[in-house]
């Protein structure tokens, strides 16, 4: 914890030269899981070459219908075992992390899964009778199936029952008394859901497994779990990972009664018509059923995973949300706790994940990250990983598995995942990689040193939240899904966008964690408080309600969403005033504040940044280059301009830093364009260079329509000597909002990010002045500087510009033909999804003509924090 100036100097130069650990992950898809080893080595090589940091192995369905491959056998077969041994071995050497997936798709389950072990559900037969007894037999057609229990209620289906009586089981039959009237019968029956595992490696097809059973955890971790180690060796893996639940539907267990019963004090089988059906008390008892199922969850699955990998020495990672109703506080068993999504201002499943690592002290907290990443595949560019990253960063995020890494034969087609972004060397830009995940990797370091400093606790109404619960719906049995519809996207939208940041806090981590370090607690909209809670929330000094019906003395209570960043800057001030797009991140290391700021929206933003002491020494870090800058206060904030999409390091410090130079001051500044002539040379024909004006769309050019690669464009420039006495910039010119209405164009999914800017380039540059390599350009602000490299007389400027893969994607059919040629093999086990957003027209090139900006004077750039001045 830095609290001297020797500390200090440690932190900025961990920051400019961090250690290996922070670095991006990649889930590396294994299709079939049929992969050969020469390949599996080449890609290993080329992640680490780009500064990927580790692989995160998922098993899925195949992509290859060769015979051979099947004869070799799918999954846990003596093939794909020696593959894992052999990737985590190369990993190993290079230095890269290993995680694996002990399962295949998602969720967990496969053959080994029977119907005793398989994820349950009830299923419900409701049907009008005559006032006659009658013996209903009890045998089911379907095999699994079970009669849980049987109820008769007065009423018809035009006037359904108001309350259910249980009815008499005995010898295979459920015995209807006579009755006086109309009435109707509700069975309740047991069954097996019938998911299967989803997008399943050959081999590994089979049921879900039912999360709510240890029997059905020990089944699988003994099935899957122990021949993976056993083959790789826990010495090789740093940590087994579980995707998010989506196990759909799958509301019953059969331990639930005798489990229901002793933890919440009363029998469930004759309260059962309320899950189907609205009545008197149907609240308690939903809510109750959600509350066991989610400790069923967790003590049965999360915990016995946990431990057993414990047992074997390695780390558990999973994400814990989705279906059964998995708690918040699930967590506490993970070691390393993991959501996905981006949105700063929503609570989205990162904010579930980092709220429960900040509560229960897990220091690294991942995000799958990318998943839907501005679809198509190999439409992304490094500016939209950039943007999305940052909005993980600022949930509390600081370890990024990208999502993903498609494994992909010599001479196939460019494989890559049914619904994702292809994250791999197949992009055309991929050069430039290694520049964005140098920039992540100081960030993700340096947002694991200290503490969070978060001020606000957002109650996480569970038992409100259940009442959202509908059988059919899609978010059913999600907690964390019915918890972001109950608490709605404006309040916590209100709190980041006037500067705070908050934490989701529920009734377990007010008994067990640490959730005084909160200055203010807030109750959205709650109705049913557990007495327990209340008692808790009477101590703390602070709570507002907003909303809901719970009113208690000392608490202050406010109707309007819109009222409550006022009330919290009576008791807590933000860290940065009200202002579009911007958000904060903050935390404490020893006597240092490190600020995170970044502008997640498409135009340029100036505002301050408000520091909790004003007193203190600023500096500025460049994640993209490692270097500091002192910098000053205005009117007792911190000045920041920030280009869309831009991020800024701010740290206070107790006292200034000697060694780092101020920030260079703005001076005159002279603009020569760089008007050409050009040439541009395309990379598959490199002899022939042709003459060009900018801006230059090369899709334009005779058979460019579809070229996704590299082109170089060169022009030479005559520099005065006087011009060059101070900083000189290469500017590729200034970024545009998108138009929406670009014609081809249709939004996208509602989960996919994209930076909504067009670039002055297409999509990043190489900037080569006299043949030196002077840097990328690749997000705002596209300039690169030059100053040490340009001379008195003439200079030639090469840019080198990379494009994206959509072209290629868009011409090409092969991909189309081995996808239908794996489901005529192995059946329909996925879709091809956006494919038809390839067709959008793209533009390559140099958009803008690029400038030279030459300053009036020199102002030392300052050595890097880790080098001696």
């Amino acid at each position: 914890m830095p609290s001297t100036g020797q500390d200090v100097r440690a932190l900025r130069a961990g920051f400019a030269a961090p250690p290996p650990d922070g670095r991006v992950m990649m889930r590396w898809w294994w299709f079939g899981p049929f992969v050969e080893e020469a390949e599996l080595a080449r890609e290993l090589a080329a992640m680490a070459a780009a500064g990927i940091g580790g692989v995160e192995v998922a098993h899925v369905y195949p992509m290859s219908a060769s015979e051979a491959d099947r004869e070799a056998g799918g999954f846990l077969s003596e093939r794909h075992l020696s593959r894992l041994r052999f990737a985590a071995e190369t990993a190993s050497r290079l230095g890269l992390r290993f995680d694996v997936t002990i399962g295949s798709g998602w969720s967990y389950g496969g053959p080994h899964i029977t119907d005793e072990t398989a994820a349950r559900r009830l299923r419900w037969d409701v049907r009008e009778v005559p006032p006659r007894p009658l013996r209903i037999a009890t045998t089911q057609p379907w095999p699994g199936d079970e009669l849980v229990a049987a109820y008769i209620g007065d009423g018809s289906e035009q006037e359904p029952p108001t309350s259910w009586a249980q009815l008499r089981v005995h010898d295979g039959a459920v015995h209807v008394p006579e009755g006086s009237g109309p009435r109707m019968v509700l069975l309740a029956v047991s069954s097996p859901t019938g998911q299967n595992v989803k997008r399943a490696a050959v081999g590994a097809e089979g049921p879900v497994l039912d999360h709510c059973s240890r029997a059905a955890t020990e089944a699988h971790l003994l099935a899957v779990a122990d021949p993976i180690l056993a083959a790789v060796s826990s010495e090789l893996v740093t940590a087994v990972f579980c995707d998010s639940l989506e196990v759909y539907a799958a509301d019953w267990t059969p331990a639930l009664p005798a489990e229901f019963r002793a933890r919440r004090g009363y029998d469930l089988l004759p309260e059962l018509p309320l899950l189907h059906t609205r009545g008197e008390g149907c609240e308690r008892v939903r809510a109750d059923v959600a509350a066991t199922l989610g400790e069923l969850y967790e003590e049965n699955f999360v915990a016995v995973v946990r431990e057993w990998a414990r047992e074997h020495g390695v780390l558990f990672r999973i994400q814990s949300y989705g279906q059964p109703p998995g708690t918040l506080s699930a967590y506490r068993h993970a070691d390393l706790p993991e959501g996905e999504g981006w949105g700063w201002r929503s609570v989205t499943q990162t904010k579930w994940a980092t709220s429960a690592g900040h509560l229960y002290n897990r220091p690294v907290i991942s995000s799958e990250t990318w998943t839907w990443v501005h679809s198509p595949s190999f439409a992304a560019t490094p500016l939209d990983l950039a943007g999305e990253a940052h909005e993980h960063l600022l949930l509390g995020v600081n370890q990024l598995i990208g999502h993903g890494w498609p494994y992909s034969p010599p001479g196939a087609p460019g494989w890559i995942f049914y619904a994702s972004g292809a994250l791999n060397d197949a992009n055309p830009w991929w050069p430039a990689m290694a520049e964005l995940t140098r920039y992540l990797h100081r960030l993700c370091w340096l947002m694991r040193q200290g503490e969070p400093v978060v001020d606000i606790a957002l109650y996480a109404p569970s038992r409100d939240a259940v009442q959202h619960f509908t059988p059919g719906t899609r978010g059913y049995l999600d907690l964390w899904h019915a918890t972001r519809q109950h608490i709605g996207d404006a309040l916590p939208a209100a709190l980041r966008e006037a500067g705070y940041d908050y934490d989701l806090v529920d009734d377990t981590a007010l008994q067990e964690a640490d959730w005084n370090r909160y200055r203010a607690v807030v109750l959205p909209f709650v109705r049913d408080l557990p007495e327990a809670t209340e008692r808790l929330l009477e101590k703390h000094p602070a709570v507002v309600t907003v909303g809901g019906i719970v009113r208690r003395d000392g608490w202050t209570a406010i109707e309007d969403v819109d009222a409550l960043p006022p009330v919290l800057g009576a008791l807590v001030p933000p860290d940065a005033p009200s202002t579009p797009d911007v958000g904060v991140a903050h935390r404490r290391v020893g006597d240092a504040d490190v600020y995170f700021v970044a502008n997640t929206g498409p135009s340029p933003r100036a505002f301050s940044l408000l520091p909790r002491d004003a007193a203190a020494a600023f500096e500025r870090w460049d994640a993209r280059t490692g270097r500091a800058h002192r910098i000053s206060t205005r009117d007792g904030g911190v000045p920041l301009e920030l280009q869309p999409y831009e991020a800024a390091v701010v740290v206070a410090l107790p006292t200034p830093g000697a060694e780092v130079p101020d920030t260079p001051a703005a001076g005159p500044v002279e603009t020569v364009d760089l008007a050409g002539p050009w040439t541009v040379t395309y990379a598959d024909i490199p002899h022939v260079r042709q003459a060009v004006a900018l801006p230059h769309r090369w899709e334009d050019d005779p058979g460019r329509a579809d070229y996704s690669g590299a082109a170089m464009y060169e022009t030479t420039v005559g520099v005065a000597a006087e011009r060059l006495r101070g900083r000189v910039l290469l500017d590729l010119g200034p970024v545009h909002t998108r138009d929406q209405d670009v014609a081809g164009e249709r939004g996208l999914r509602g989960a996919s990010f994209r930076a909504e800017v067009t670039a002055p380039v297409g999509e990043v540059v190489q900037v080569m002045v006299n043949g030196d390599d002077c840097g990328w350009a690749w997000a705002p602000p596209y300039t690169v500087d030059v100053t040490d490299r340009l001379r008195a007389g003439e200079n030639t400027i090469a840019l080198r510009v990379l494009n994206t893969g959509i072209g290629a994607l868009r011409a090409g059919t092969e991909l189309s033909a081995a996808a239908e040629a794996v489901t005529r093999t192995y059946g329909k086990r996925f879709r091809m999804q956006d494919l038809e957003l390839a067709r959008r027209p793209t533009t390559s090139g140099l958009r803008e003509v690029p400038s030279l900006r030459f300053t009036g004077s020199v102002t030392p750039a300052g050595p890097r924090p880790d080098q001696p001045r």
